[in-house]
């Protein structure tokens, strides 16, 4: 590919919208001018596919990664899906039930969680939303996790990811002791407090994915431009040929970026597009 197919890989909250899940025009701008301008542009999210709504698809975007890694995306075609299989998830669900700990499940058609979840992770969801600037004194569960199905059918085949609220650190480190073969991490708000844990094959990673991308498109690791704002973005920003961090980013974000621009809400994506070069 040529300079002009640039790849460019948009981590989505924090980076591509606000704290509030708001979209900047600025930002609307920049993309479509550098897709026009011959780059293909993806978000690469720790969302699954159906936490992307389409007013971020209407952008003009040519894919993503999603899933942290375990999902790949290209103009309508399924390039990668690692999930959990049934028994996986299974497992899983028996113990956070028997453990007291409500969940939800992270699939590309939907999230999953039983009606428990509702009340059971309302203190955690306003603790991250106001964490992310967000009023949170009246929000439910569905305000953040949007297109959320509360059913007890909770055995699925299609799972990315199951995300848990943590009673405390403990749970982790429970968790990681009882599925040695799964990834169990933790995310939370602003300043990244411990909130939810999660579990999820190993092999899943944005640096893998990214990979998995740039073979199908043929393009080079050099002509790729990483765009994020937390730790989970570390290694894709240093793996890609520029990685950029925002201005709201945590300090060993900044630190391992080529360049820091300014935070999400003052038009930092808009503002690195123009000075990268990439609307042009």
């Amino acid at each position: 590919m040529g300079r002009n197919s640039q790849v460019v890989l948009l981590d989505v909250d924090g980076t591509l919208v606000d704290y509030d899940n708001q979209l900047p025009p600025s930002a609307v701008r920049a993309v479509r001018r550098a897709r026009a301008a011959g780059r293909r542009v993806y978000v690469c999210t720790g969302r699954s596919r159906a936490e992307v709504p389409e007013e971020i698809w209407d952008i003009g975007l040519d894919g993503m990664i999603g899933g942290n890694g375990a999902y790949v995306e290209d103009d309508g075609r399924v390039l990668l899906h690692r999930h959990l299989s049934r028994e996986q998830c299974q497992a899983v669900t028996v113990w956070l039930r028997a453990r007291g700990l409500v969940f939800y499940l992270e699939a590309n058609s939907g999230l999953y969680a039983p009606p428990a979840f509702r009340e059971g992770a309302r203190p955690a969801i306003r603790s991250y939303a106001a964490g992310r600037g967000r009023d949170a004194r009246d929000l439910e569960v569905e305000d953040v996790l949007t297109g959320l199905v509360l059913t007890e059918d909770l055995v699925r085949g299609d799972v990315n990811k199951i995300s848990f609220v943590l009673s405390s650190w403990a749970d982790v480190e429970a968790a990681r002791e009882r599925f040695p073969d799964l990834l169990v991490g933790s995310w939370g708000g602003r300043g990244h407090e411990a909130l939810f844990g999660d579990v999820a094959l190993p092999a899943a990673s944005k640096v893998e994915a990214v990979d998995v991308l740039l073979a199908a498109l043929g393009a080079r690791l050099e002509d790729t431009v990483a765009f994020g704002d937390a730790v989970v973005d570390i290694g894709m920003l240093r793996h890609c040929g520029t990685g950029v961090a925002m201005g709201n980013a945590a300090p060993q974000v900044k630190e391992a970026a080529d360049l820091v621009t300014d935070d999400v809400e003052e038009d930092g994506l808009a503002h690195a597009f123009e000075r990268l070069g990439l609307t042009g």
